[in-house]
């Protein structure tokens, strides 16, 4: 096996990155789960500043894939190159970047072989993220919710939303681990995908937008045919509130419109992820019909 890449080095610039993401989608196909995380494969894509990157070859051919990026990893084994070693390899140097700091590596799908590799180092189960879904037949596609009267909803505005979105945000998961740290580049990678549509990123608004406050958002997603499923697949992608605005049913009236949009698109299908611990969302979601679809875990290990 070789490496291709120091393990104290930034995003390395030879890592091939089409090799990658064919192993990335070999991996999807045979698991039935995408590999790594969106953020992860975007930052490979356009190789953004941070992180670190590892490559394993095993008989000349791309055999495996790790990122190291502020205590998180996540590493991929390629289907026909497993059990050989490679996720031994990975996860070596992973430790070896992480060195001493608390690290987390995520099993997505959960699979059976992840916990093998984890638990003789140390590992354990750490935060689950349950994946939801619900069909969108019975979704009303015209829905009317009631809003006080100077709030209005509109399409995000790309070049003139932005601040406000990533303020409003921040303020709405300040206790998350990873969506609260949005920042505008990770805001802009997106808005530059091929999915992104403004007309399904929906700001709740006081007043008019370049002078009034923004309450609160519901973006939606369209995954395409082969993402998350054969058929194209909506997604809830942000749905956050101003804690100013809570109790004002701005949750409920984003996500009824939002859930429209994605059926007018004439879409079957909606997922969510939602951490299993909060409870009160996971109960909110099953009485909108949502029922439990996959689950993705975070692994902990806290040298010491």
């Amino acid at each position: 096996m070789s490496t291709g890449a120091d393990a104290t080095a930034d995003p390395v610039p030879d890592v091939p990155v089409p090799e990658v993401l064919a192993l990335l989608d070999a991996a999807a196909a045979a698991d039935g789960v995408q590999p790594v995380s969106e953020d992860a494969r975007l930052r490979l894509q356009h190789r953004t500043p941070g992180g670190a990157d590892l490559v394993v070859h095993d008989g000349g051919a791309l055999a495996g894939y790790a990122r190291v990026d502020d205590g998180t990893a996540e590493l991929v084994v390629h289907p026909a190159r497993r059990r050989r070693g490679v996720g031994r390899e990975l996860l070596r140097w992973v430790l070896e970047v992480a060195g001493d700091r608390p690290l987390d590596v995520w099993a997505h799908g959960d699979l059976p072989g992840s916990a093998e590799l984890l638990r003789p180092h140390g590992f354990e189960r750490a935060r689950v993220l349950l994946q939801m879904r619900m069909p969108l037949t019975e979704v009303d596609p015209d829905p009317r919710p009631e809003l006080p009267a100077d709030v209005r909803v509109l399409p995000f505005r790309p070049g003139r939303d932005e601040e406000a979105w990533l303020r409003v945000n921040a303020r709405a998961f300040a206790w998350h681990p990873e969506q609260g740290r949005m920042t505008r580049a990770d805001l802009e990678l997106r808005e530059a995908e091929p999915w992104f549509d403004p007309e399904g990123f929906l700001l709740a608004w006081r007043g008019e937008p370049d002078d009034g406050a923004l309450l609160g958002s519901h973006w939606t997603k369209v995954h395409p045919a082969g993402d998350a499923g054969p058929d194209p697949v909506g997604e809830i992608y942000v749905l956050g509130i101003d804690p100013d605005a809570q109790g004002m049913r701005l949750g409920r009236a984003l996500t009824d419109l939002g859930l429209a949009h994605l059926r007018r698109r004439g879409l079957a299908e909606v997922l969510l992820y939602v951490e299993e611990d909060n409870e009160a969302a996971v109960r909110l979601y099953e009485s909108r019909g949502f029922t439990r679809y996959a689950v993705d875990v975070a692994w902990r290990r806290n040298p010491g």
